[in-house]
């Protein structure tokens, strides 16, 4: 109940529209009543007794009552529809603005193409049982009552016999809605595996090409077709019974009511004119029942999309605003980790009591091997995942008391994989601030020494990056990503081997951008190439998640062992460190 209500809820959107949709179906199943009460009155009284002036005089109503149709109908078919299409957009746009308050964890949980189903295909069969749910329920309640009423009033024996096969109607709707309703489930679930699949098959495809498993792709692929396929066999077969059932008892009722009428005018009970006319209206009467039929498997199909639709709007995020969270201002950049311990999951910690003091406006270097937990302790800062033990303070503030909006503008992420939007090389410079100029986006690209190249192109800064950046080289796309954080200017900088795709020449450039734009802000930099941490103020070894050893690059190299040997190891000749790894 509390699902329809939710349901329910969202006509308020677009309560106009929606009531001129029922009003016109309701008008139409009114009008619909009386084309057989016109044709009885005509068959009993005008025809036989050749009264041209009322033939005449019902054709013109029946006229304007066709005309009135034709206009009731477009404004059902018509405004309906857009009532329906809108409730869907309004449900989209609420799914997709609660789907950017959840954490990175969902995301880390949850396949891609699944999501994507589930905000598309899932709400386009929503948005038909919201334009055709309450006008079939509607035109079947005055169709049902209207016919029944009459009917009663021509022949109460037919009447009482088709009322009889009601019942038994409803009766096998209901036997079979359940199953039909797992089905429909079901299908939904396997078109989101297909979207998953695809959407992974062709995100991945140089690197499927690269490995010439093309085979083996269509292997994947062909798994989740058959699924797919079975869930729609199996969702036709219930339907199939569904229908071909409800069919089946009309076709017996059409054949009762003629028989037992055939029957009624023998016995002189009822007129032919009467019989006729009662004829026309159990086709009245089967047609509400047909509509609560198509009803039927319009809401199986489309509650079961607004129930994963419901499902992904009460996932709350773990990582709120608490409601007196504060906004930054004037930051210091002082970041103070206390004994900070974190793990992705209850078995294993990545982070283990990391305590570390950064003085406002110095540059800490994070170094060591890959999975010491560098990366890890940086998106902590940034609040994609919570401290398990610990807290993480910006100058003096907990990060938890603070606004995440107000930190995540606080602190600039550079990461290694770059990710750039579809769209225009502009576009993805401006993301850093969407509100900049053209001569700051400029300027940005400029202390990224990336403002010659895209000077170079046809299109300028207009020019179309592709998907993920496919048109850029991997230098390119991180100076983009670079002059993006330039335009951002927050006060701490992240910046995960920021400069690991560039070449000797361009990383030197660039270098020397970052150092202009760190002045006076803190910088964390995460370097796995040691000879571009050797001016930070700090260095910070970390092994297993644990912090090793601290200090200066000479300090490290004069008194550290797994620095030094780290340094040293990227200045050996491979055939040494291949000898000297084979005698280990």
């Amino acid at each position: 109940m509390n699902l329809i209500k939710r349901f329910v809820s969202y006509y308020a959107y677009e309560l106009p529209l929606s009531l001129l949709d029922i009003s016109a179906a309701a008008l139409i199943a009114v009008l619909d009543l009386l084309f057989p009460m016109i044709t009885r009155t005509m068959m009993k009284d005008f025809i036989p007794n050749y009264d041209l002036s009322g033939i005449l005089k019902y054709g013109i109503i029946l006229l304007l009552m066709y005309i009135a149709v034709l206009i009731l109908q477009y404004i059902v078919d018509n405004y309906g529809h857009i009532a329906g299409i809108r409730i869907e957009t309004r449900m989209r746009h609420d799914l997709f603005c609660h789907m950017q308050k959840l954490d990175v964890e969902f995301f880390d949980n949850n396949r891609t193409g699944s999501l994507m189903s589930r905000i598309v295909n899932d709400l386009h069969e929503v948005s038909e049982l919201a334009h055709h749910g309450p006008e079939d329920l509607l035109i079947a309640t005055v169709m049902l009552v209207g016919s029944t009423i009459y009917l009663m009033q021509i022949n109460v024996p037919l009447t009482l016999l088709i009322i009889a096969f009601v019942p038994l109607m409803i009766f096998f709707a209901i036997k079979t809605r359940k199953s039909m309703g797992s089905a429909f489930s079901s299908v939904k679930r396997q078109t989101a595996e297909i979207n998953s699949d695809i959407e992974s098959s062709i995100s991945g495809i140089r690197v499927a090409k690269s490995f010439a498993n093309e085979d083996y792709e269509k292997s994947r692929f062909q798994s989740a077709n058959h699924s797919y396929r079975k869930a729609r066999e199996g969702a036709y077969h219930h339907m199939a019974v569904f229908y071909s059932g409800l069919n089946f008892m009309t076709n017996l009722l059409n054949g009762a009511v003629l028989v037992f009428g055939g029957y009624l005018a023998y016995l002189g009970r009822i007129d032919l004119a009467d019989l006729t006319a009662y004829l026309l209206f159990v086709t009245m009467f089967i047609q509400p029942i047909r509509k609560l039929t198509n009803f039927a498997q319009q809401y199986e199909q489309g509650m079961a999309g607004f129930k994963r639709f419901v499902e992904l709007m009460e996932t709350q995020p773990k990582i709120i605003d608490k409601e007196d969270a504060v906004t930054l201002k004037n930051v210091r950049g002082e970041v103070t980790f206390d004994r900070v311990s974190f793990g992705y999951n209850s078995h294993s910690e990545v982070i283990k009591e990391v305590s570390l003091e950064v003085e406002p406006g110095k540059t800490i270097a994070l170094v060591g091997s890959s999975g010491g937990g560098k990366t890890t302790l940086c998106h902590l800062l940034l609040r994609f995942y919570e401290p398990d033990v610990g807290s993480i303070k910006i100058d003096d503030v907990d990060i938890q008391d603070i606004a995440l909006a107000s930190l995540r503008q606080t602190v600039g992420l550079v990461q290694q994989d770059v990710f750039l939007f579809a769209g225009t090389i502009k576009d993805n410079i401006l993301y850093g601030r969407p509100d900049a100029t053209d001569k700051e986006i400029i300027e940005a690209a400029k202390n990224a020494e990336i403002h010659d190249f895209i000077s170079s192109l046809p299109d300028d800064y207009d020019t179309y990056v592709g998907e993920r950046g496919i048109k850029l080289s991997g230098g390119q796309k991180q100076r983009i990503a670079i002059a993006r954080l330039f335009l951002k200017n927050p006060p701490i900088l992240i910046l995960d081997e920021a400069t690991s795709a560039l070449d000797n020449i361009t990383e030197y450039r660039i270098q020397n951008a970052l150092k202009k734009l760190s002045e006076g802000r803190t910088v964390f930099l995460i370097a796995h190439r040691l000879s571009s941490v050797k001016d930070a103020d700090e260095i910070v070894v970390l092994e297993d998640g644990e912090i090793v050893e601290k200090g200066t690059h000479m300090e490290l190299l004069k008194d550290s062992t797994i620095y030094a040997k780290l340094y040293s190891s990227q200045y050996i000749p491979s055939e040494l460190l291949n000898n000297n790894s084979t005698d280990a």
